[in-house]
C-alpha cells in the first residue's frame, strides 16, 4: 500500500494536463475580459449615434 501511495505522489503524468488547463483558463479569461470591454464601448458608441440621429 505504501508503495502505491509513493508511486502516485511521485507521478507527474497528469501535471502537464493540469498546466495546460490552467493556461487555457487564463486565455479564456483574457478573451472574456476583452470582449466585455469591447461590448461596453460598442454599446456606448451606438447610444451616441442614436442620440445624434434623434437630435436631428
Amino acid at each position: 500500500m505504501r508503495a502505491v501511495i509513493l508511486s502516485v505522489l511521485a507521478s507527474e503524468k497528469g501535471a502537464t494536463a493540469v498546466e495546460y488547463g490552467l493556461i487555457l483558463s487564463l486565455i479564456v479569461l483574457a478573451i472574456v475580459g476583452g470582449v466585455s470591454q469591447l461590448a461596453s464601448s460598442t454599446v456606448g458608441m451606438w447610444d451616441n449615434v442614436s442620440a445624434e440621429v434623434n437630435n436631428h
